[in-house]
């Protein structure tokens, strides 16, 4: 990573579980995650890039966590910021989420 991450919102985290919720906003881009570790595998994706949304619901459905991705970008522009910031995030969440191990 180039740049640091910026400002992440913890929009919920419970300490006595593995699901956490986080968003980060740019200038390109409005992202929000909620992961939960302890799923069964269901996902929810929208990032408006279709061969991102079926890896991601692989990801989790394979992974078996929950996942719901909410992610609006620059799409007129290009689909870098896009997946960049919701890779950024996603990372972060399972940081968030894993701490209390």
């Amino acid at each position: 990573m180039t740049t640091p991450l910026g400002q992440l919102a913890i929009d919920d985290r419970d300490p006595a579980t593995r699901r956490v919720t986080v968003a980060r906003e740019t200038r390109e881009t409005r992202i929000g995650i909620t992961l939960d570790l302890d799923g069964s595998g269901h996902a929810s994706i929208a990032t408006g890039i279709g061969f991102y949304d079926h890896l991601l619901t692989s990801f989790a459905h394979h992974g078996l966590f929950d996942l719901a991705v909410q992610a609006e970008g620059d799409l007129h522009v290009d689909e870098h910021h896009t997946v960049e910031d919701v890779a950024l995030v996603l990372g972060a969440a399972f940081a968030l989420s894993l701490i209390h191990i």
